[in-house]
């Protein structure tokens, strides 16, 4: 007996977004990255074809930072000396992007300023070929001060920046359109403040193919079903044709798995808990994977285990056998 698979045929589709720009391009990245282009939900093979492969960004800081994990610092080594030999070990550990955080604080401990900010993004593009991700940290005051000048410098290169929030949107979303970058655009979990905020971007004159939505996450066991359910309901509603949803999703599992207990601490668990970088490796993984298969086109890692996992899931995924109609 023949059982037919139902298939649904979706109005809407999610647009594609294009970072690092190519010699012939402008810029001097060895390839660019596209995400986003799905006409259906994740992985849904036999109802249409999906363009893009979900991307693995690998984090690190500027200037190195003082609250990861020690297993973190261990294995990073001696790359965590500078940004520029940081950001070639991020791509020698196999990433398809580099995102690098601008803290609060500079390398002396002052103010996150223009100058050390532009500094450290310029030697993570030296020391890459990779396209990048430049963001702040999340303090509108310091997000516009650094954002502009970090624009201003790589223009050509087609970075995403950020972060841009409905409190400081204008200042980088004009930045961008000036120098042709791409914009991370953060919310709280909620379907109506992410798309409320494309639509305050959009109505600056920034075209739908230069925005990435930040909807937020929380860990495994910790918030990770409310994220999960609003990606869900995000790309619901775009592939339902809702034009301001329509956007590739970014998410953050590599921070959100690392602050974890399960991942920070190593003595005075239980012994049930096992191998400490097993454990955090795995936090970070599981995390990372069940967002992928809410419909994120890119996740941020920071453990090369977790990279190698998490990529070895994404070819199964991406495997099918059938053809769509």
């Amino acid at each position: 007996m023949t059982v037919e698979i139902p298939k649904d045929k979706w109005p809407g589709e999610v647009k594609t977004v294009t970072l690092g720009a190519t010699a012939d391009e402008g810029g001097t990245r060895s390839r660019s990255v596209t995400i986003g282009g799905e006409k259906t939900l994740p992985f849904m093979h036999f109802e249409s074809v999906t363009p893009n492969r979900p991307v693995i960004a690998m984090q690190m800081t500027a200037p190195k930072p003082a609250d990861w994990s020690p297993l973190l610092l261990e294995m990073w080594g001696d790359a965590l000396a500078s940004p520029g030999a940081w950001a070639k070990a991020c791509e020698e550990a196999g990433a398809d992007v580099v995102e690098v955080l601008l803290g609060l604080k500079d390398a002396d401990g002052n103010e996150m300023n223009a100058d050390f900010a532009v500094a450290a993004v310029k030697e993570v593009i030296a020391g890459t070929s990779l396209p990048v991700i430049a963001l702040g940290p999340g303090q509108s005051e310091i997000d516009n001060a650094i954002m502009v000048p970090i624009a201003d410098a790589t223009k050509g290169e087609r970075l995403a920046i950020g972060l841009c929030s409905e409190s400081n949107y204008r200042t980088i979303v004009a930045s961008a359109i000036a120098n042709g970058h791409v914009v991370v655009g953060r919310t709280p979990m909620d379907v109506n403040l992410a798309k409320q905020l494309n639509i305050l971007m959009t109505d600056m004159g920034l075209p739908l193919d230069r925005i990435i939505m930040d909807p937020t996450t929380g860990a495994l066991g910790y918030g990770i079903e409310y994220g999960y359910s609003v990606m869900e309901r995000l790309r619901l509603a775009a592939l339902q044709g809702d034009a301001m949803t329509q956007l590739p999703l970014l998410v953050d599992p590599g921070f959100e798995a690392w602050k974890t207990k399960e991942s920070k601490v190593g003595e005075g668990v239980p012994e049930t808990w096992g191998d400490w970088t097993d454990r955090a490796v795995n936090w970070e993984t599981f995390t990372a994977l069940a967002l992928i298969e809410a419909g994120a086109n890119m996740v941020a890692l920071r453990h090369p285990e977790s990279v190698r996992r998490v990529r070895a899931a994404i070819d199964e995924l991406m495997t099918t056998n059938e053809a769509p109609q």
